[in-house]
């Protein structure tokens, strides 16, 4: 037998190192990986707001819901994992500047409580900016007494795009309110399995507590962002099924319950039909099933038949007339609560790929 030729042998063990590094990828990827406990107690921050006495039924209060993008979604940004180009905000004065316009629209829309998603603390994609200081800064605008942070993503260093890749990066929710906050709990929820669970974040909700004038009953505010990226969305309905299970033991012990944030899912149920647009059917971008909603919960979609407009567009190309836009942000509240009315502020998308919400209520 003939010699190997020395081109073929480099050629070889060139293929032979590269396996050899991918698989070493893989095996820390999967190392790394892992899921923040259950039923984790959560400190409550006193931040430099107001006193605004205590909570009481009859008054009319407002609650605001709002995914910020980790700072990068200005309204020309696209995101690779949605079919764009980018994986990372543009700079760190990109990610101040969208941070602060996003708070800067808080303070207009000016709630009593504020659920915040994709918070970043420490990321790559974020160029290290602490964006849970600046959201919690009293320049933007002092609303609050009391708030919360929820870890729900901490992954490894994602070496995609290779170009720029998106790295290690970790991020949560913020639950801010303008009444003291008693206690606070992180629930973990189911996740798919399998690769999927690693492009997807560590889901969770966190469960803030404020008590009523008279110390009897709570407000029991729930902060959430259901998944999005995966293989056939059923497993968003899974972790709906375990927060109205909570909600609704909560709501039979003479509580009041409200759920705020990023379901991922058509809350209209056609939304393309509303904004007269179409796009592929994402998972993330479902009807939620009448079926599954118990009695004694609500949806609320926020809507404006006036006017209306969607929470969040497809982030595939710039912000356009022909982009993808669903309403995915909304509450779920108890069957005490008198909803007064829940709509989208409309921002042109300028500093998120969401819109904010907000719901104005009455506890009965």
């Amino acid at each position: 037998m003939k010699k190997m030729k020395l081109p073929l042998k480099i050629l070889l063990g060139a293929l032979a190192l590269v396996l050899v590094v991918i698989a070493g990828y893989v095996a820390y990827v999967f190392a790394a990986y892992y899921r923040v406990e259950d039923n984790q107690i959560l400190p409550v921050v006193a931040m430099d707001g107001a006193d605004r006495g205590e909570l009481t039924a009859g008054e009319l209060y407002r609650v605001a819901s709002y995914n910020i993008g980790f700072g990068a979604y200005s309204n020309d940004y696209s995101f690779f994992m949605d079919g764009g180009k980018e994986s990372r905000a543009r700079s760190p004065e990109a990610v101040r500047e969208n941070v602060t316009g996003a708070m800067e629209t808080v303070a207009a829309i000016a709630p009593q409580f504020l659920l915040l998603q994709e918070v970043d603390i420490d990321g790559t994609r974020s160029w290290h900016v602490n964006e849970l200081e600046q959201v919690i800064d009293p320049q933007s605008g002092g609303l609050f007494v009391n708030r919360t942070f929820a870890q729900n993503y901490d992954s490894p260093y994602l070496f995609w795009p290779l170009l720029e890749p998106h790295g290690a990066n970790r991020a949560g929710q913020v639950t801010c309110s303008a009444f003291p906050i008693i206690s606070a709990l992180r629930r973990q929820l189911p996740i798919e399995e399998g690769f999927m669970k690693l492009i997807d974040c560590d889901r969770c909700y966190s469960v803030q507590r404020i008590p009523l004038a008279g110390g009897n009953r709570e407000l029991v505010l729930y902060n959430l962002h259901l998944s999005a990226y995966t293989s056939d969305g059923t497993i968003a309905e899974e972790q709906l099924a375990m927060l109205f299970t909570d909600m609704l033991a909560e709501y039979n012990q003479g509580n009041y319950t409200i759920a705020g944030g990023d379901f991922n899912k058509d809350l209209l149920g056609n939304s393309s039909e509303i904004f007269g647009v179409s796009g592929p059917a994402y998972t993330w971008a479902q009807p939620i099933p009448a079926s599954l909603i118990p009695e004694g919960l609500a949806i609320v979609a926020p809507f404006d038949e006036e006017k209306p407009v969607a929470s969040c567009r497809n982030a595939d190309r710039p912000y356009g007339p022909d982009n993808y836009r669903v309403t995915v942000d909304g509450f779920i509240v108890s069957a005490n609560i008198d909803v007064r009315k829940a709509q989208v502020w409309e921002t042109g998308f300028r500093w998120s790929d969401h819109n904010p919400v907000f719901m104005d209520f009455i506890l009965q």
